[in-house]
Protein backbone atom coordinates (compact mmCIF):
# COMPACT_ATOMS: atom_id res chain seq x y z
CA UNK A 1 0.00 0.00 0.00
CA UNK A 2 1.09 3.54 -1.05
CA UNK A 3 -0.18 6.77 1.28
CA UNK A 4 -0.02 9.95 -0.86
CA UNK A 5 -1.11 13.53 1.15
CA UNK A 6 -2.88 15.73 -1.02
CA UNK A 7 -3.75 18.69 1.18
CA UNK A 8 -6.31 17.91 3.68
CA UNK A 9 -6.99 14.53 0.87
CA UNK A 10 -5.51 11.36 2.60
CA UNK A 11 -4.79 9.01 -0.54
CA UNK A 12 -4.22 4.75 -0.20
CA UNK A 13 -3.37 3.00 -3.03
CA UNK A 14 -3.86 -0.75 -3.25
CA UNK A 15 -2.54 -3.37 -5.52
CA UNK A 16 -5.55 -5.12 -5.59
CA UNK A 17 -9.65 -3.96 -5.32
CA UNK A 18 -9.94 -6.86 -2.99
CA UNK A 19 -6.94 -5.21 -0.31
CA UNK A 20 -8.34 -1.84 -1.52
CA UNK A 21 -11.93 -3.10 -0.04
CA UNK A 22 -10.88 -4.91 2.94
CA UNK A 23 -8.61 -1.51 3.97
CA UNK A 24 -11.59 0.75 3.26
CA UNK A 25 -13.73 -1.80 5.45
CA UNK A 26 -11.34 -1.92 8.35
CA UNK A 27 -11.21 1.93 8.46
CA UNK A 28 -14.98 1.96 8.77
CA UNK A 29 -15.04 -0.06 11.76
CA UNK A 30 -12.73 1.72 13.30
CA UNK A 31 -13.95 4.65 12.98
CA UNK A 32 -17.46 3.34 13.94
CA UNK A 33 -16.02 1.93 17.29
CA UNK A 34 -14.50 5.07 18.19
CA UNK A 35 -18.13 6.82 17.61
CA UNK A 36 -19.76 4.44 19.84
CA UNK A 37 -17.20 5.37 22.81
CA UNK A 38 -19.46 8.80 23.02
CA UNK A 39 -23.03 7.99 21.20
CA UNK A 40 -25.39 5.55 21.43
CA UNK A 41 -26.27 5.22 17.58
CA UNK A 42 -24.62 6.75 14.82
CA UNK A 43 -26.14 7.83 11.11
CA UNK A 44 -24.14 6.13 7.65
CA UNK A 45 -24.70 7.32 4.03
CA UNK A 46 -23.60 4.46 1.73
CA UNK A 47 -22.90 4.73 -1.92
CA UNK A 48 -24.58 1.68 -4.62
CA UNK A 49 -22.31 0.62 -7.08
CA UNK A 50 -20.41 -1.94 -8.43
CA UNK A 51 -17.32 -0.24 -7.63
CA UNK A 52 -18.44 -0.45 -3.81
CA UNK A 53 -18.73 -4.23 -4.01
CA UNK A 54 -15.25 -5.59 -2.20
CA UNK A 55 -16.04 -2.78 0.08
CA UNK A 56 -19.39 -3.88 0.81
CA UNK A 57 -18.24 -7.61 0.82
CA UNK A 58 -15.08 -7.06 3.38
CA UNK A 59 -17.84 -5.13 5.57
CA UNK A 60 -19.23 -8.85 6.69
CA UNK A 61 -15.57 -9.26 8.11
CA UNK A 62 -15.88 -6.85 10.49
CA UNK A 63 -17.00 -7.30 14.30
CA UNK A 64 -19.48 -4.33 14.45
CA UNK A 65 -22.70 -3.86 17.07
CA UNK A 66 -25.16 -3.23 13.55
CA UNK A 67 -28.23 -2.17 15.90
CA UNK A 68 -26.22 0.80 16.60
CA UNK A 69 -26.14 1.94 12.93
CA UNK A 70 -28.90 3.90 10.68
CA UNK A 71 -28.82 3.36 7.24
CA UNK A 72 -29.04 5.47 4.42
CA UNK A 73 -28.33 5.59 0.75
CA UNK A 74 -27.45 8.52 -1.37
CA UNK A 75 -29.72 8.77 -4.14
CA UNK A 76 -32.33 6.83 -6.87
CA UNK A 77 -33.64 6.63 -10.22
CA UNK A 78 -37.18 8.02 -10.58
CA UNK A 79 -39.34 6.01 -12.31
CA UNK A 80 -37.48 2.59 -12.13
CA UNK A 81 -39.57 -0.43 -11.42
CA UNK A 82 -39.75 -0.73 -8.06
CA UNK A 83 -38.14 -4.24 -8.44
CA UNK A 84 -35.42 -3.99 -10.76
CA UNK A 85 -32.08 -4.85 -9.63
CA UNK A 86 -30.42 -1.56 -10.61
CA UNK A 87 -32.76 -0.09 -8.29
CA UNK A 88 -29.95 1.65 -5.48
CA UNK A 89 -32.23 0.45 -2.32
CA UNK A 90 -32.29 -3.01 -4.17
CA UNK A 91 -28.66 -3.07 -5.10
CA UNK A 92 -28.03 -1.91 -1.20
CA UNK A 93 -30.58 -4.34 0.39
CA UNK A 94 -28.96 -7.54 -1.50
CA UNK A 95 -25.56 -6.78 -0.15
CA UNK A 96 -25.97 -5.04 2.99
CA UNK A 97 -28.82 -4.09 4.62
CA UNK A 98 -30.80 -7.46 4.28
CA UNK A 99 -26.97 -8.96 6.42
CA UNK A 100 -27.19 -6.70 9.15
CA UNK A 101 -29.68 -6.06 12.11
CA UNK A 102 -29.52 -2.21 11.38
CA UNK A 103 -31.26 0.27 13.71
CA UNK A 104 -32.94 1.47 10.76
CA UNK A 105 -32.86 0.91 7.46
CA UNK A 106 -34.08 4.47 5.29
CA UNK A 107 -34.71 4.12 1.55
CA UNK A 108 -35.16 7.02 -0.85
CA UNK A 109 -38.60 6.37 -2.86
CA UNK A 110 -37.94 6.95 -6.61
CA UNK A 111 -41.72 6.31 -7.26
CA UNK A 112 -42.94 8.39 -4.97
CA UNK A 113 -46.47 9.86 -6.29
CA UNK A 114 -45.29 13.55 -5.15
CA UNK A 115 -41.50 13.23 -5.61
CA UNK A 116 -40.92 16.66 -4.09
CA UNK A 117 -42.49 15.54 -1.05
CA UNK A 118 -40.60 12.38 -0.94
CA UNK A 119 -37.10 14.60 -0.76
CA UNK A 120 -38.61 16.38 1.97
CA UNK A 121 -39.41 13.54 4.09
CA UNK A 122 -35.70 11.98 3.43
CA UNK A 123 -34.54 15.33 4.19
CA UNK A 124 -36.19 15.47 6.99
CA UNK A 125 -35.15 11.94 8.42
CA UNK A 126 -31.46 12.89 7.58
CA UNK A 127 -31.94 15.98 9.91
CA UNK A 128 -33.25 13.78 13.01
CA UNK A 129 -30.20 11.72 12.52
CA UNK A 130 -27.60 13.92 11.41
CA UNK A 131 -24.83 11.47 9.14
CA UNK A 132 -21.61 10.73 11.11
CA UNK A 133 -20.04 8.95 8.12
CA UNK A 134 -20.83 8.37 4.52
CA UNK A 135 -19.40 5.97 2.07
CA UNK A 136 -19.29 6.83 -1.55
CA UNK A 137 -17.17 6.66 -4.82
CA UNK A 138 -16.41 8.83 -7.41
CA UNK A 139 -18.49 9.01 -10.97
CA UNK A 140 -16.45 9.00 -14.10
CA UNK A 141 -17.28 12.26 -15.17
CA UNK A 142 -16.42 13.50 -10.98
CA UNK A 143 -19.77 13.09 -9.80
CA UNK A 144 -20.50 12.67 -6.11
CA UNK A 145 -23.59 10.68 -5.79
CA UNK A 146 -25.86 11.85 -8.67
CA UNK A 147 -24.75 15.52 -8.39
CA UNK A 148 -23.57 15.84 -12.38
CA UNK A 149 -21.28 18.78 -13.62
CA UNK A 150 -24.33 20.58 -14.91
CA UNK A 151 -26.29 20.26 -11.42
CA UNK A 152 -23.89 20.22 -8.95
CA UNK A 153 -23.57 22.95 -6.61
CA UNK A 154 -21.19 22.92 -3.66
CA UNK A 155 -23.44 25.47 -1.64
CA UNK A 156 -26.80 23.89 -2.22
CA UNK A 157 -29.65 25.13 0.07
CA UNK A 158 -31.57 21.78 -0.20
CA UNK A 159 -30.54 18.44 1.38
CA UNK A 160 -32.47 15.66 -1.06
CA UNK A 161 -32.94 17.11 -4.66
CA UNK A 162 -34.43 15.74 -8.63
CA UNK A 163 -31.70 16.09 -10.85
CA UNK A 164 -31.52 15.06 -14.95
CA UNK A 165 -28.51 12.54 -15.34
CA UNK A 166 -25.93 13.72 -17.81
CA UNK A 167 -25.29 11.79 -20.92
CA UNK A 168 -21.62 10.89 -19.42
CA UNK A 169 -23.23 9.63 -15.83
CA UNK A 170 -25.85 7.45 -17.41
CA UNK A 171 -23.31 5.69 -19.82
CA UNK A 172 -21.07 5.09 -17.38
CA UNK A 173 -24.12 2.85 -16.04
CA UNK A 174 -24.11 0.77 -18.83
CA UNK A 175 -20.22 0.47 -19.13
CA UNK A 176 -20.76 -1.08 -14.90
CA UNK A 177 -23.04 -3.52 -16.60
CA UNK A 178 -25.59 -2.42 -14.94
CA UNK A 179 -27.95 -1.43 -17.87
CA UNK A 180 -27.54 -2.94 -21.40
CA UNK A 181 -28.17 0.34 -23.37
CA UNK A 182 -27.93 3.86 -22.84
CA UNK A 183 -31.66 3.65 -23.83
CA UNK A 184 -33.00 1.79 -21.01
CA UNK A 185 -30.80 4.18 -18.13
CA UNK A 186 -33.52 6.72 -16.25
CA UNK A 187 -32.99 10.20 -16.99
CA UNK A 188 -33.79 11.39 -13.63
CA UNK A 189 -33.19 11.19 -10.00
CA UNK A 190 -33.03 11.89 -6.58
CA UNK A 191 -29.77 12.53 -4.81
CA UNK A 192 -28.18 13.96 -1.37
CA UNK A 193 -26.92 17.05 -2.30
CA UNK A 194 -22.99 18.39 -1.74
CA UNK A 195 -23.49 19.74 1.87
CA UNK A 196 -25.48 17.24 3.01
CA UNK A 197 -22.95 14.30 2.10
CA UNK A 198 -20.31 16.79 3.50
CA UNK A 199 -21.98 17.03 7.15
CA UNK A 200 -20.52 13.85 8.04
CA UNK A 201 -17.68 13.84 10.04
CA UNK A 202 -15.57 10.94 7.84
CA UNK A 203 -15.91 10.21 4.44
CA UNK A 204 -14.59 7.40 3.00
CA UNK A 205 -14.72 7.18 -0.88
CA UNK A 206 -13.63 3.79 -2.40
CA UNK A 207 -12.88 4.36 -5.94
CA UNK A 208 -11.08 1.49 -8.38
CA UNK A 209 -10.91 0.52 -11.80
CA UNK A 210 -9.37 2.00 -15.32
CA UNK A 211 -12.45 4.11 -16.01
CA UNK A 212 -12.10 5.97 -13.05
CA UNK A 213 -8.38 6.98 -13.74
CA UNK A 214 -9.15 10.43 -15.30
CA UNK A 215 -11.93 11.48 -12.64
CA UNK A 216 -8.91 10.58 -9.71
CA UNK A 217 -6.62 12.72 -11.67
CA UNK A 218 -9.06 15.50 -11.92
CA UNK A 219 -10.12 14.96 -8.27
CA UNK A 220 -6.53 15.23 -7.12
CA UNK A 221 -5.10 18.31 -9.67
CA UNK A 222 -7.75 20.24 -11.27
CA UNK A 223 -9.10 23.57 -9.79
CA UNK A 224 -11.70 23.07 -6.98
CA UNK A 225 -15.11 23.67 -9.05
CA UNK A 226 -18.58 21.96 -9.86
CA UNK A 227 -16.33 20.98 -13.57
CA UNK A 228 -15.70 18.40 -11.66
CA UNK A 229 -17.52 18.07 -8.66
CA UNK A 230 -15.32 15.00 -6.63
CA UNK A 231 -12.53 17.69 -6.26
CA UNK A 232 -14.49 19.44 -3.44
CA UNK A 233 -13.58 16.83 -1.10
CA UNK A 234 -10.00 18.30 -0.63
CA UNK A 235 -11.90 20.87 1.17
CA UNK A 236 -13.25 18.16 3.82
CA UNK A 237 -10.54 17.85 6.85
CA UNK A 238 -11.50 13.85 7.16
CA UNK A 239 -11.46 12.23 3.87
CA UNK A 240 -9.75 9.27 2.46
CA UNK A 241 -9.90 8.23 -0.45
CA UNK A 242 -8.97 4.61 -1.52
CA UNK A 243 -7.54 3.64 -4.98
CA UNK A 244 -6.05 0.08 -6.89
CA UNK A 245 -3.59 0.16 -9.36
CA UNK A 246 -5.82 0.49 -12.08
CA UNK A 247 -7.83 4.66 -10.80
CA UNK A 248 -4.40 5.37 -9.96
CA UNK A 249 -2.45 5.07 -13.07
CA UNK A 250 -2.58 8.52 -14.20
CA UNK A 251 -0.98 10.54 -10.77
CA UNK A 252 2.37 10.40 -9.45
CA UNK A 253 2.96 7.58 -7.14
Amino acid sequence: MKTIMEPKLDVRIYETRQEMGRAASAKFAKEINELFKTQPEISVIFAAAPSQNEFLEALGDENLDWSRINAFHMDEYIALASDAPQGFGNFLKQRLFSKFNFKSVNYLNGNAEDITAECERYAALLKQKPIDMVCMGIGENGHLAFNDPPVADFEDKQTVKVVELDEVCRQQQVNDGCFVTLAEVPSHALTLTIPALFSATYINCVVPGPTKAVAVLHTLNSKISTENPATILRKHPKVVLFLDQDSSKLINH
